[in-house]
């Protein structure tokens, strides 16, 4: 990812443009629904796997985290078998986030203030957390390298580039890249997305980075940027036609809802659908809390088969959420002595 600058702003401009745009990206391109559309068969990713790490965020009703749980309070799955828990430890430590957010025009006709609440998710940081950010529309670009300097991010934030793409806007691709470039880092590692959800990444490639996915240390948040799209137009009586686009732009946000919660699940992270700036204020308070504290688990493999494994982690009490990865590549079958 490389870096890029430039501020272009059309606030005040009509959210129908925008949905205008955006049934352009849904159209430009088949993989807007990659997820159910893939055809062709993934190569298979092969890792050695002597320990299974599994990191494991548990909420209250509230969403805030709970603390003080113990190893006995947890119970793991692998493809529905318990294991034993061989390792466990309560992690807080500081946050490197990766905040990678959608550039494409469709975004900037809704104004900043979507944007602006980010600065929500800055000021809850701690001053050991890290941050980097990125934008993505056809490719993903990298504004600014990890930093724990909150003035920096402000600035980056501040000169977004909403005028990269139109049609192509490659989410779940750009995700996949982002993850490769986190992978030489170590420690705890959260990318949030800053989307409408819409996905033009090619059908093809969906295996292949939903097993990069489900593989990966990294846990995606995600919070989407389409509540404005969806409000209905005051005072005014709609045209046959423009009911029908609206039918055609509300089923192309069911789809673009989907590509988030997929991308969030199977990394063991959650999805945000706030309607106003209450609600976006709400999920990046609460966000600012998760990317710091989590439950880590192992257990080993009980075989090895080469062959993706589904993770279940089960806690004790009423009310809580688990969110954690969903599965690991199991290690290939020791070759035969000769």
């Amino acid at each position: 990812m490389s870096r890029i600058a430039g501020n272009h702003s059309h606030e005040g401009a009509s959210p129908l443009a925008a949905a205008f745009i955006l049934s352009v990206a849904l159209t430009s391109c088949p993989g807007a629904n990659a997820q159910s559309n893939a055809q062709e068969q993934a190569p298979t990713i092969r890792v050695n796997v002597d320990r299974v790490n599994v990191g494991v965020m548990v909420t209250n009703r509230d969403g805030n985290f709970v603390d003080g749980l113990r190893r006995e309070d947890f119970r793991v799955f692998d493809n529905g078998v318990e294991q034993p828990i061989t390792d466990f430890l309560s992690v807080t430590e500081p946050a490197q986030v990766l905040l990678f957010i959608e550039s494409g025009p469709a975004v900037v006709f809704l104004g900043r203030d979507h944007l602006r609440a980010a600065d929500k998710l800055l000021s809850n940081l701690s001053s050991g957390d890290r941050m980097a950010i990125a934008s993505y529309s056809k490719d993903s670009e990298l504004l600014l390298d990890f930093t724990a300097d909150k003035v920096a991010a402000r600035f980056a934030l501040d000169n977004l580039n909403f005028m990269l793409g139109f049609g192509e806007l490659n989410l779940s691709s750009g995700v996949a890249s982002a993850i490769d470039w986190l992978g030489t880092l170590r420690g705890k590692k959260t990318i949030v997305v800053l989307s409408t959800g819409v996905d033009t990444s090619p059908a093809e490639k969906w295996q292949a980075i939903q097993q990069k996915l489900e593989t990966s240390d990294v846990r995606i948040l995600a919070v989407s940027l389409s509540g404005d799209f969806r409000k209905p137009i005051k005072h005014k009586v709609l045209s046959r036609q423009e009911k029908e686009d609206r039918a055609f732009v509300k089923q192309g946000f069911a789809a673009a809802d989907q590509s988030l919660r997929e991308l969030t699940r199977v990394t063991g992270g959650r999805v945000y659908f706030p309607k106003n700036q209450k609600d976006f204020d709400r999920a990046y308070a609460e966000i600012a809390q998760l990317i710091r504290h989590e439950y880590s688990l192992a257990f080993m493999p009980p075989v090895r088969d080469g062959q993706i494994h589904s993770i279940t982690v089960k806690v004790k009490g009423f009310e809580r959420r688990v969110d954690h990865r969903q599965a690991y590549l199991a290690p290939a079958p020791r070759a035969p002595e000769k």
